[in-house]
């Protein structure tokens, strides 16, 4: 990747409805990396927009009897507040109903007209209103629209229509693909395009009569037609950027660094928008990722199904950065993700309330109670100060490797893992002992220590929860706003005898018995979702109790990797597993010796439940349960089939 600068984009989302969750998380994954990136001092590019033309957006203005760029500018506004509201801090944002915008499509056309690109032909097929698309007979399915999350009727048509020569290009694409695999990312979905391309492709109509449809950005060599809208939209990513209207701009930024999208607009992102930028004689972006879908229960979102998640609403009732940091954490990228509420509360509890909120008022409680609310000085370095700070320096390497591998949700497991770490330290040392001791030396050192490593996590965790960093920081003394990497990464920059003050609880704990309220949310989408099933249910089979999605959603599954194994003495079947759980290590009992050897487990990455409580088993503490399925004597461990990292959740 181009380490001279940062340009990434999110879709243009279309304005013909309310953002949901899924908009959400796409831009809020694209504020984060972007501020990452501009933490470590990299110049950075954040755009997004909204796609404003098409034939969904003019259906709905005459509904509504307006016309399309009142609609257009009506509906804009939503995503405008709600980008506000979830602080994204995007560079840009680009409305492709826009002077700017408008005038770059035109000059394209027109280029790729004359050049023998664009010509013109009889259509005579089927077209999906809704995916706005046009299939041959052999496209659909079972006589409907294709798409796996469409399937809705198709309309015959036959008309005079614009088509971009797309078909020669198949074989450089193809060869493009297999020459450059970071460009489509994850890896699967590099193949599922691939598999797309062993088809015959087909020349692409960008066009649309105004007869049909006269919202639309004019072709510039025929005033009948209008741009079909997805080589519209697509443009937005070098218009934006300074294409044909500023070459300065557009030399430092383009090739994006990555275009973010959904899943479901693959094809367009890297067949369509790659043949059109090879006909322009452009770079091609460095890397298109596909992250996956939440899901509610195991369904889409959709608004068909009626269970997407508003996220004002939720925002309103939890917070922003606490949202934002469920959506970062809880979603492996690349993979589908299950947003409950359960799932919510039961994160933000355990990491957020627990174990940051926690050592922050405890540690404030201690200064202020012994040291007079200043930072106090620190003595003599031991070994467990030093363990604390090797593993605080280590997470902010691991967090920006993270960042850069499209691992976020690793990276803050690794800073998850620090914050647990300050909470056993304190424990071990037990700060309150030392003040009634009397040994103020240790005292010192010991909150010194917990306050640098607060004020190295309230930096490294500020791209993803910026206002509630920004409170953590100024509890510490520390100037709010954008961090200091440099700083960040030196121990030892907090400053003695600084004033420290937390006005309130940083993170309160949810505390659902208490409150009637909580969990109605995930209750209604979890009602909507089972009502949209076509299937009957069936009773239990005898013996086996049914239980409901929330109850399995409290069961924490993660990967775990056996760093040794040893016998349990005295247990015939016990082996003591000490296990790497992400940045973490743990030690688990299980019964699995009179199947396995020890020597034999090493390396295994196994399934663990990572949320159970500690247990002794035999005189010899348990900390999670491992899986494992088992036929009469015969027993063996759920393991993962290819690479993934140790502290993955399991879904």
């Amino acid at each position: 990747m181009d380490n001279s600068k940062f340009y990434i984009t999110t879709p243009i989302y279309y304005v013909n409805d309310q953002p949901h969750i899924g908009h959400a998380y796409t831009t809020i994954l694209a504020d984060v990396l972007a501020c990452y990136h501009r933490l470590i001092g990299k110049p950075t590019l954040f755009l997004t927009g909204t796609d404003e033309h098409g034939q969904k957006v003019a259906q709905a203005a005459s509904k509504n009897g307006i016309t399309p760029q009142q609609q257009a500018d009506m509906t804009v506004v939503r995503f405008q507040d709600l980008w506000k509201k979830l602080e994204i801090s995007n560079d840009d944002f680009i409305r492709t109903t826009e002077s700017r915008h408008k005038e770059v499509v035109q000059k394209i056309l027109q280029d790729l007209f004359d050049r023998d690109e664009i010509y013109k032909a009889e259509y005579d097929g089927w077209y999906c209103v809704t995916c706005e698309r046009f299939y041959t007979e052999k496209d659909l399915d079972d006589g409907k629209c294709p798409e796996p999350e469409c399937g809705r009727e198709v309309d015959r048509i036959r008309e005079s229509n614009y088509f971009f020569r797309m078909s020669k290009y198949q074989e450089w694409l193809i060869d493009y693909i297999n020459n450059n695999p970071k460009f489509i990312q994850p890896d699967y979905r590099r193949n599922e395009t691939l598999g797309f391309l062993r088809k015959e492709l087909t020349d692409l109509c960008i066009s649309r009569p105004k007869s049909r449809l006269d919202w639309g950005i004019d072709l510039p060599f025929d005033d009948d037609f209008v741009t079909y809208v997805w080589f519209d939209a697509l443009v937005n990513y070098i218009s934006a950027a300074g294409y044909l209207s500023d070459d300065e701009k557009f030399k430092k930024w383009w090739p994006a660094s990555y275009h973010l999208i959904g899943k479901d607009i693959l094809t367009t992102h890297t067949v369509y928008w790659p043949t059109m930028l090879k006909a322009m004689g452009l770079d091609m972006p460095e890397t298109i990722f596909a992250h996956g879908w939440w899901l509610v229960g195991r369904n889409k979102m959709s608004k068909s199904s009626g269970n997407v998640v508003n996220p004002m609403e939720f925002i309103d009732q939890y917070g922003v950065d606490q949202f934002r940091y469920f959506l970062m954490a809880e979603m492996t990228l690349g993979q589908d993700a299950s947003f409950t509420e359960d799932a919510f509360i039961r994160r933000y509890n355990a990491e957020l309330a627990n174990d940051l909120g926690n050592m922050l008022s405890r540690l404030m409680k201690m200064i202020d109670t012994h040291c007079d609310g200043r930072i106090p000085a620190s003595s003599t370095e031991g070994e467990d100060e030093v363990q604390l700070k090797n593993v605080a320096i280590d997470a902010i390497a691991k967090m920006v490797d993270c960042v850069e591998n499209m691992r976020i949700d690793q990276g803050l497991v690794a800073l998850a893992g620090v914050v647990r770490e300050v909470n056993r330290y304190f424990e071990k040392k037990q700060p309150w002992t030392l003040g009634k001791e009397g040994k103020y030396e240790e005292l010192g050192t010991v909150l010194y220590y917990a306050a640098e490593v607060l004020r190295i996590i309230s930096g490294m965790l500020y791209p993803v929860m910026p206002a509630k960093m920004s409170e953590l920081r100024l509890a510490l003394g520390l100037k709010a706003g954008d961090p200091d990497y440099k700083n960040l990464k030196n121990w030892g920059e907090t400053v003695v005898g600084t004033k420290v003050d937390l006005k309130e609880t940083l993170f309160p704990r949810i505390n659902v018995k208490k409150d009637s309220n909580k969990g109605g949310n995930q209750q209604k989408l979890q009602n909507k979702t089972q009502k949209q099933s076509s299937k009957t249910k069936k009773d239990a089979a005898e013996g086996i109790a049914q239980i409901e999605y929330t109850d399995f959603t409290k069961v924490e599954l993660r990967t775990a990797k056996i760093i040794e194994a040893k016998k349990v003495e005295g247990a015939d079947k016990l082996l003591r597993l000490q296990v790497e759980l992400g940045e973490e290590k743990r030690q688990l009992v299980a019964g699995i010796a009179l199947n396995y050897k020890p020597e034999e487990l090493p390396g295994k990455m196994i399934v663990v439940v990572a949320n159970l409580k500690p247990a002794k088993i035999r005189g010899v503490e348990s900390n999670g349960m491992i899986l494992a399925a088992g036929s009469g004597n015969l027993l063996r461990l759920v393991t993962i089939d290819g690479e993934l990292p140790s502290g993955t959740v399991v879904r």
